[in-house]
């Protein structure tokens, strides 16, 4: 994917999401941000300022070559290079699922920024299910595409797993979007979505 210098953004639907849910100008954190393709949209088209954090030698390289602030870390080891309320939105996007200590990063995006914003696959899916009830084997689809043995994903979760989360966790959900192929879907979503995306802060009410 490749903006080629203009404003057009990369061919994911969270990623148009999330472009919508950023106020033009606000500061932005980038947990795990790849390419830096979605930084590099958000400048280019809302005007933010911010940084991304990447491990990977590789995309480290490519968010230098896409003018992106880059620092190059491990999210397991926590945000503490960062103060508190730096950023109005931190975001983590199809990661979640693949980092060991879940709750405390979650607990870490809150604290560093005013807002949080996560994208992840959804493993409550139909299709997820039959594949486990029928199969009895460990789930693989187009949104889920490894084996059992290669997987980078270490949790299992559903959007209602995640909702549960918040509600335990003093966190107030402002905006969720739930897709299937690029397509939003709004019944039955902890079933027949593929994709989730969430918008959510702290509830100042407890």
């Amino acid at each position: 994917m490749s903006l080629n210098g203009n404003t057009s953004l990369p061919g994911r639907k969270d990623f148009e999401t999330i472009a919508q849910w950023i106020r033009p100008g606000s500061t932005v954190l980038d947990l795990g941000c790849g390419d830096g393709l979605l930084l590099k949209y958000l400048r280019q088209s809302k005007g933010v300022h911010g940084y991304g954090i990447e491990i990977d030698d590789a995309s480290v390289l490519a968010c230098v070559k896409n003018g992106v602030n880059v620092i190059q870390s491990d999210l397991e080891r926590g945000l503490a290079g960062f103060e508190a309320g730096s950023f109005d939105y931190v975001i983590l996007s199809q990661t979640l699922q693949a980092v060991r200590h879940t709750e405390e990063i979650l607990k870490e995006i809150l604290r560093v920024g005013r807002q949080g914003i996560v994208t992840f696959p959804n493993f409550g899916h139909w299709s997820q299910r039959l594949q486990i009830i029928f199969a009895g084997r460990m789930p693989v689809s187009d949104v889920l595409p490894y084996q059992w043995y290669n997987t980078p994903n270490l949790h299992l979760f559903t959007i209602a797993d995640f909702e549960s989360f918040c509600d335990s966790h003093a966190v107030r959900v402002l905006e969720r979007l739930v897709l299937h192929r690029d397509q939003p879907v709004r019944f039955m979503p902890n079933l027949l979505g593929t994709l989730a995306v969430f918008r959510f802060e702290k509830d100042s009410a407890t």
